[in-house]
């Protein structure tokens, strides 16, 4: 397992106003950042090459990473900046962008730096790897919202809608969204590279999840369920305790 890329470059504008003075990838809960927090994770998963991109106050994660005691700990691991400085360019522009950091062409372990789990990243990420063909494969859950991402009965994505405004986005016509699992993103998966060539006509800033939309019904994109999966999206100023009680269960 080597690659990694996290989606650091968000305004945070939920976690205002902590987010007025710093990125959201350097908020702390537990007295660590969340940057750090999911660094850790990656690392202890194996990964060995790590890219984070980075928009909201950049140079404050570019010296955490780079002159930080916790950078300056780290052995074995390459991080690099995908700067957007210049332009946020959401998730699926600033996967393009960072893709071209990388080494090798190994499937990317991708992760929002705002969410944290107990999900087993080594494991799911190799269970991924050793399907044939490495297929692109979101972990998803039952939990509820507005949006879900919709599956097939061979867990593939067919799908998304929004069940408050009855907006439906499928490349299939004729879907039948009632007999679809509805599911919503974790904000975790992995991305096998082959799919770059299908996004060379998309440019500058837009939505891996429309990506994905434009192009599950030629490749097959995977939405997995993990049981028992705990999550906490920390998002809000009112998640931070209970971001922080998570931590604590968990050592």
């Amino acid at each position: 397992m080597s690659n990694a890329l996290i989606f650091a470059a968000g305004l945070g504008t939920r976690l205002r106003p902590l987010t007025d003075t710093m990125p959201k990838a350097m908020v702390p809960v537990a007295g660590r950042p969340l940057l750090q927090i999911l660094i850790e994770r990656l690392v202890a998963a194996g990964i060995t090459d790590i890219v984070v991109n980075v928009h909201h106050f950049a140079q404050q994660i570019i010296d955490f990473l780079t002159t930080s005691d916790f950078a300056r700990s780290l052995s074995g691991v390459h991080i690099q900046v995908s700067d957007e400085s210049d332009l946020l360019l959401e998730t699926g522009g600033g996967l393009k962008r960072a893709a071209g950091l990388f080494a090798d062409k190994s499937p990317i372990l991708v992760h929002n730096v705002d969410i944290l789990s107990d999900l087993d990243l080594r494991s799911f990420y190799t269970s991924v790897v050793q399907r044939q063909g490495s297929p692109t494969t979101l972990i998803v859950s039952q939990r509820n919202t507005q949006r879900y991402l919709l599956a097939d009965s061979d867990s593939r994505l067919v799908g998304w809608t929004n069940i408050a405004t009855g907006e439906v986005k499928s490349p299939y016509p004729d879907l039948d969204v009632e007999s679809c699992t509805k599911v919503a993103f974790s904000g975790i998966h992995v991305f096998n590279p082959s799919l770059l060539p299908y996004m060379e006509q998309w440019e500058g800033r837009f939505s891996l999840i429309d990506f994905y939309l434009s192009i599950c019904d030629r490749q097959p994109i995977y939405l997995q369920q993990q049981p028992d999966l705990h999550l906490i999206d920390v998002g809000k100023l009112d998640t931070l305790a209970v971001a922080e009680q998570f931590l604590q269960n968990q050592n």
